[in-house]
């Protein structure tokens, strides 16, 4: 099947002419405001931090609304960026940012949490604490690298608490998908190929169709003993299966299982379907999980097919030419459904001599929910 292969050859050409747009649509704006004022729109500044650490978008991806909690993973998150400039006096007033967080306004996040949920809760936040304060020893000193660790081990304690105050999935998925799986939350998929394991965050917030079918082929095996069909520079890709068949063949129905396009946008209360944000004139727009990790997990289609994916999906290897800061050439074209979160340094490493021994659901599986 022909995937990604085309954007990527011409991704200097679609660059150029997706930089054109954004030049004729900042004109646009600032022409208009000669006639009358609009507020500003974050969408036409350009990330220039864009966040690659996955397992901090998948925190940032969670749909909760509470911002104390959003205030504490921002002021942990940061410490990255600080520490790589040393900026020491900085990584001092975020920790104790932090801090007054935890102190003063405790009672704020624990509103957002199950009452039952209270205990564990109370537990993590003291560990939190007690987490920023070694920290703040190490920042004293000026010793990075124990940082690095803490900050990890005490964002993971931030990212319990704020999946704690999920309590319902945020939205009804269409109806006309109806007939697919879907995954109603997040699981974890462990993956053993032939250079070790791989683990993969599926999240169904985002992309509960895509999700859900990938969680869904992994449960059947559909996966065990999968060649890897595609090894280049910037992708690694699986699921094409023996035989002239591109994708999984429904035994129910005998009829190929196609998935449709799935983009949860920033600031939408759900995805967007079959379009691609290109289509839609949504240039700027950028998903709650993008194409800025390395080892973002998607669903492959052919070229000029966005909805006729089916089981093949590809490892994404980080490429700063398709995904300069603010300004994706991925985002909006195919379907992100997952990160990966452990085992990322094996992807470079392989080749189509290599293989999926098997892929099993070790967490979430209760979230996958199968059509009636």
């Amino acid at each position: 099947m022909k995937t990604i292969k085309k954007i990527i050859a011409n991704s200097q050409k679609k660059l150029l002419y997706s930089w054109i747009k954004t030049v004729s649509l900042i004109v646009f704006v600032i022409s208009s405001t000669l006639i009358a004022w609009q507020p500003p729109a974050i969408a036409f500044l350009a990330q220039g931090n864009a966040i690659t650490d996955p397992n901090a978008i998948l925190r940032y991806a969670l749909p909760i609304d509470n911002d104390q909690i959003r205030q504490l993973q921002d002021d942990l998150e940061d410490l990255s960026e600080q520490l790589r400039s040393k900026r020491w006096s900085t990584i001092s007033k975020d920790l104790k940012d932090a801090l007054y967080v935890l102190e003063y306004r405790r009672d704020n996040i624990l509103e957002s949490i199950p009452e039952d949920l209270h205990p564990r809760s109370e537990i993590l936040m003291d560990k939190i604490t007690e987490g920023i304060e070694v920290i703040q020893d190490f920042a004293q000193d000026k010793d990075r690298d124990p940082i690095y660790i803490k900050k990890e081990e005490i964002l993971g304690y931030v990212g319990e608490l704020e999946e704690s105050m999920v309590t319902e999935f945020p939205y009804e998925v269409p109806e006309a998908y109806a007939y697919l799986p879907q995954l109603l939350g997040r699981a974890v998929v462990e993956m053993e190929t032939t250079r070790g394991t791989i683990d993969i965050i599926v999240d169904g917030y985002s992309a509960p169709v895509n999700g859900g079918n990938f969680v869904d082929l992994v449960q059947k095996g559909f996966y065990d003993g999968a060649s890897f069909d595609y090894a280049k520079d910037t992708y690694l890709q699986a699921g094409d299966p023996p035989g002239p068949t591109a994708g999984f063949i429904d035994p129910n129905t005998g009829e190929y299982r196609a998935i449709p396009l799935e983009v949860l946008v920033a600031g939408d209360k759900k995805p967007t379907y079959r379009y691609t944000l290109e289509q839609l004139g949504r240039y700027l727009d950028v998903p709650i999980i993008p194409f800025n990790a390395y080892g973002a997990v998607a669903l492959a289609h052919p070229a000029f097919s966005p909805n006729g994916g089916s089981s093949q999906f590809f490892f994404f290897k980080f490429d700063t030419e398709l995904t300069p800061p603010g300004f994706n050439l991925m985002d909006g074209r195919y379907s992100i459904f997952g990160y990966t979160v452990k085992g990322k340094e094996l992807i470079d490493k392989m080749t189509t001599d290599d293989k999926i021994i098997s892929a099993k659901v070790v967490h979430g599986l209760e979230n996958l929910v199968q059509p009636d």
